[in-house]
């Protein structure tokens, strides 16, 4: 009996993981259609000079279009921009999502309404966001201006959005008004998944709140805080519709996405806009990987 129950425990084992895999197929072979296809699409256009309409007689270029990308002052700058963009919004946005996410964990009153104050930028689709916070930083009709000439910081309107040297911060500030919501409520989850008998042996123990926090708060919520900081990064790194919707093309803030965009449409340069794609992909891939090594330690 013992050597026949031993039989089938492999044969269950097979029959399960052939049922799983049954199960996976459909997914992984939409995944496949819509996701690698494209991706292997790409990345051999960027080995060629393909022209946007006439990708068929496409030529084989073999890596000129990547020693054209790397040569480009214009790639370098998107570079710069999209990282400047990423660090600093996620940043922000993860020091003020936590502070969001610590008040709203606190249990205030009204504890319900202000959680849902809270989401409502999030709430708001994107592209909207982009166009009220264009219209805001208007230099003649933008309430940014009017507010700050009220309370005597500037004494004209400033044209946020067409000095280089502001309108990236501009976009900044927008994008940390929009997703610092998600990142609290994120954290918010994380902090309620604390027990709370640790707070209350720390309370008796006469720990302060500055202690409790470093050796009890963090420690705990940081698998959600890195798995929240790499879901941001990750969107800031191939950031475009907000940065296109604010400033279209402009130089002085188009994202890695946005002068990839520019190559493949507005340029018809299906091969070099390609290239700078799977550059693109290459960056994110590559600090993903980083980010999880140096994070392994918390996320299990």
């Amino acid at each position: 009996m013992a050597e026949m129950t031993r039989t089938r425990a492999p044969d269950l084992g097979r029959q399960r993981v052939r049922a799983a895999w049954s199960f996976l197929m459909p997914g992984l072979m939409v995944l496949a259609v819509v996701g690698v296809w494209p991706l292997v699409r790409t990345i051999w256009l960027s080995f060629t000079d393909a022209i946007l309409g006439e990708s068929g007689a496409a030529q084989f270029v073999g890596w000129k279009n990547y020693r054209l990308l790397l040569d480009d002052p214009a790639w370098w700058t998107s570079v710069w921009n999209t990282v400047v963009f990423a660090f600093s919004s996620v940043a922000l946005e993860t020091v003020l999502g936590l502070i969001f996410a610590l008040v709203l964990n606190a249990g205030l009153k009204g504890g319900t309404i202000i959680r849902a104050a809270v989401l409502v930028p999030w709430a708001v689709p994107l592209v909207v966001s982009g166009k009220m916070w264009a219209w805001m930083y208007h230099d003649l009709y933008g309430v940014v201006n009017t507010m700050l000439i009220d309370l005597g910081f500037i004494s004209e309107g400033i044209a946020w959005l067409a000095e280089p040297g502001l309108a990236l911060g501009a976009i900044v500030f927008t994008d940390v008004w929009k997703t610092t919501p998600f990142m609290a409520m994120l954290l918010l989850a994380g902090l309620q998944m604390i027990p709370r008998d640790l707070y209350e042996a720390a309370r008796i123990d006469g720990v302060s709140a500055f202690r409790v926090f470093f050796r009890v708060t963090l420690p705990l919520l940081m698998p959600i805080l890195l798995v929240a900081v790499i879901f941001r990064t990750l969107d800031a790194l191939r950031i475009f519709d907000l940065i296109y919707v604010m400033t279209s093309n402009s130089r002085a803030t188009a994202s890695m996405s946005v002068f990839a965009r520019q190559q493949l449409v507005d340029f018809a340069q299906v091969g070099y806009g390609s290239a700078a794609s799977v550059l693109i992909f290459v960056m994110i891939a590559l600090f993903t990987a980083a980010y999880l090594t140096a994070g392994r330690r918390y996320i299990k």
